[in-house]
């Protein structure tokens, strides 16, 4: 077998064998096959595309080149495919984990605007991220629950070749990223999945259509390799809530499990909980619906996330420690229509929420609180937003451009569809 013929068979628009697919992915990892025979082949997938059975066996191979997990029949993950301002998962892992189904959250530190699930963990004073196993096993046995970086050598083949794509301009194919994300999700090992896919102005995916097939191709993935699998297409053409940045999304998830958040956080937060809840322990989405709520009313799934704080070394302090805020006061009337969303995004990373290589370092406390959001109507000098940052950085012009107004609201749903 060559790898030569593998990538004229490719560029001919013929199906590879799952021999020929495990041959390059196997070789690549292992230092066989150089850099310019991949770049070429993924170039012809980026052109040609791949078929379900190709895009099985890829996304197969890529989870089978490193340690693979494997957790308990109750055991539950959820994905995001990215957004400004997604901090769902401090919401949802402590919700349902109250409810039988067991959380082990494999994230990492995001390299972008925000950072990941574990930089704002990091946020909170003394957090660990990383458990020894004896510690990680008896934290899941009493809690059901531990959200820690990843320390095993998951899915290698797709950290590799992801960082071939990226300086290829061959990052922006379907089959490539549905097999990128599945190939993580299946050697972490959860029995059950739902994946949050984002669509909008800051999402990675700008329309429906390649929204809506990304999530059907994964959610065949996940049902190929055994997981029960739903994929949920949210609106990102605003940020998620109203904070923006480690502290204060904490700061924000914790005001929304004692009750109160913005209420597109709190329906998408609790339809992705519901899933899960409704996969894991096979009953119907409007009695996981029921369960969801009431653990959310009647603050058990406070009380989980206070648990997991404590049993991972935190101290909550949601007093944000920023030296400089900077208000921005709007200078037009009417309703907000639409938001540049990835704009907004950037100008949190500037304000140093983010890391633009992954040596920067984070300010936990620099961010963005929005006081206005699309179909909210606006007078001149209405506070618009607040910016926290250590930074002299003027960056509320830059916001404002941000921002379109009109005398007539949109059409704005959180949830888009769902697809199983």
């Amino acid at each position: 077998m060559h790898m030569y013929n593998i990538i004229e068979k490719k560029k001919n628009k013929l199906e590879l064998t799952k021999e020929e697919i495990a041959f390059f992915v196997n070789g690549y990892v292992n230092d066989e096959i150089p850099d310019y025979q991949m770049a070429s082949l993924l170039m012809a997938i980026v052109l040609n595309g791949m078929t379900d059975k190709e895009i099985v066996a890829l996304t197969l191979s890529m989870a089978n080149s490193g340690d693979k997990l494997s957790w308990k029949e109750n055991s539950v993950d959820k994905h995001s495919t990215g957004g400004v301002g997604d901090k769902t998962t401090l919401i949802i892992a402590p919700i349902v984990s109250c409810l039988g189904c067991q959380v082990i959250k494999m994230s990492g530190r995001a390299l972008g605007y925000t950072g990941g699930t574990i930089d704002k963990l990091e946020s909170i004073r003394g957090f660990k991220v990383q458990l020894d196993e004896d510690t990680l096993k008896q934290q899941l046995e009493k809690l059901n629950i531990a959200i820690i970086s990843q320390t095993k050598n998951i899915a290698p083949a797709d950290k590799k070749i992801y960082a071939l794509r990226d300086v290829t301009a061959t990052v922006e194919s379907i089959p490539l990223i549905a097999s990128s994300i599945m190939s993580k999700k299946i050697a972490s090992g959860a029995k059950n999945l739902v994946l949050d896919v984002k669509v909008g102005s800051g999402a990675f995916m700008k329309n429906i259509t390649d929204a809506r097939l990304l999530a059907k191709t994964m959610v065949m993935i996940g049902k190929e390799a055994g997981i029960k699998t739903v994929a949920v297409l949210s609106n990102m053409d605003q940020p998620l809530g109203q904070n923006i940045g480690n502290q204060l999304e904490v700061q924000e998830a914790v005001s929304l499990l004692n009750g109160n958040g913005p209420s597109d956080l709190r329906e998408l937060s609790i339809t992705l909980a519901s899933y899960m809840v409704s996969i894991t322990k096979n009953i119907n989405y409007e009695e996981a619906l029921k369960l969801v709520v009431e653990v959310l009313q009647n603050k058990k799934a406070l009380q989980k996330f206070n648990d997991l704080v404590s049993s991972q070394g935190g101290t909550l302090d949601l007093d944000n420690k920023a030296k400089y805020q900077y208000k921005v006061l709007s200078n037009k009337e009417g309703y907000i229509t639409k938001m540049d969303t990835a704009t907004i995004g950037k100008i949190s990373g500037l304000l140093g929420a983010g890391r633009l290589v992954k040596e920067d370092k984070i300010d936990y406390y620099a961010g963005i609180i929005l006081n206005k959001k699309i179909n909210d109507y606006v007078y001149k000098g209405d506070l618009l937003a607040t910016l926290y940052t250590d930074k002299e950085i003027d960056l509320r012009n830059d916001y404002l451009n941000c921002l379109t107004f009109s005398n007539k609201k949109v059409n704005n749903n959180i949830i888009l569809e769902v697809i199983r």
